[in-house]
């Protein structure tokens, strides 16, 4: 029998990942994405083949965790094996900006997931794992080493929702015996990661400045500390999780921190580029309530997935240089042939 997974925010960086790695283990994958008047399927274009077409594994359904009634439609639908919960509002800055909406997405909207998923599998009698996308940012200002035990102190409306989310399905796994996995994944990132995010700003604007289409870079905080994987990495780790025997919560992470410094310093060096000549800070980027620190410990993982990274930082750093130089290179190209690309601000949100 061929295995079904649903994943709610399959058109995000993680949703793609996951996908690719689903598809290529034999999974059919269905995933919700949310209605919009421009296409926002790009991450996953290359993965999709017309229904019509024989063989075509991958199907997507119109939906959102702020409607509960079309989350129980899909899930009776569709009657996955796997539902890999990644769907939220995740820029930690804009939470700050939206706090209600962040709220309702990310924390209500995990429970509207969790009460379908528990109706479906009291009425179909059916077994459904259930992952959880959770964050290190809800250990927030907890010292490091953050691992499964370190108390959440959550400083910002997403970190919060987050550990509200996670409270809800270890409260679901307990109360309903259902088989529901949380895992508190450090930062990650890719070429597809969202350019508001810390990374990917620096990397898209090294490439944009080296190719002449920019000349400043704006950042906040210089010094806070991440933990920085490759998303690739970490969908494999999301999945071990729902092929054990019992459902647990774990950390995925490198074990390592970075500064952004660090960041910056790395993939500018990478093209050749001083950024002290253009990199500058502006206030406006700083959170109204900081997270200095974050450094995952993945023992539990490590020991009982037999996870691990493949990629380290310098190397992922890189990978996303080259990505977004070829980027800029087209994009110049394009002008010179008299197209306008969108225009792009030189302004960083914070730490993604």
């Amino acid at each position: 029998m061929v295995k079904r997974a649903l994943i709610t925010g399959i058109t995000g960086q993680d949703g793609a990942y996951l996908t690719e790695f689903l598809l290529a283990k034999g999974y059919a994958v269905h995933g919700m994405l949310r209605r919009a008047s421009s296409f926002n399927t790009d991450r996953i274009d290359h993965l999709y083949h017309d229904p019509h077409v024989k063989g075509a594994n991958l199907t997507l359904h119109y939906g959102d965790l702020a409607d509960g009634t079309v989350l129980r439609r899909v899930l009776e639908k569709v009657e996955p094996d796997e539902v890999y919960n990644l769907g939220a509002q995740s820029h930690v800055k804009v939470s700050f900006e939206v706090p209600e909406y962040t709220a309702d997405v990310d924390a209500l909207g995990t429970l509207r997931a969790l009460e379908a998923l528990r109706d479906h599998v009291a009425h179909s009698g059916r077994q459904v794992r259930f992952y959880q996308a959770g964050s290190s940012e809800m250990f927030g200002g907890a010292k490091p080493p953050q691992n499964e035990k370190t108390p959440f102190e959550p400083r910002s409306p997403y970190a919060a929702s987050k550990a509200a989310a996670h409270w809800y399905a270890v409260n679901y796994r307990e109360a309903y015996n259902l088989f529901i996995c949380n895992g508190i994944l450090f930062n990650h990132e890719s070429p597809r990661r969202g350019e508001t995010f810390v990374s990917r700003k620096v990397t898209r604007a090294a490439g944009r400045i080296k190719e002449g289409l920019q000349d400043k870079l704006f950042l906040g905080n210089l010094e806070a500390r991440r933990d920085w994987g490759f998303a690739g990495d970490y969908v494999e780790a999301m999945w071990l999780m729902l092929q054990q025997v019992k459902p647990d919560d774990y950390v995925v992470a490198t074990g390592a921190s970075h500064s952004v410094r660090q960041l910056v310093e790395i993939a500018f060096g990478e093209l050749g580029l001083d950024w002290q000549k253009h990199v500058e800070l502006d206030a406006r980027y700083l959170r109204p309530t900081e997270v200095d620190a974050l450094e995952g410990d993945a023992s539990k993982a490590r020991k009982l997935l037999g996870w691990q990274p493949k990629m380290d930082f310098a190397t992922l750093i890189k990978l996303m240089v080259t990505h977004d130089l070829d980027l800029a290179q087209q994009e110049k190209t394009l002008r010179r042939a008299g197209y306008e690309s969108p225009a792009r601000g030189a302004a960083s949100t914070g730490v993604g």
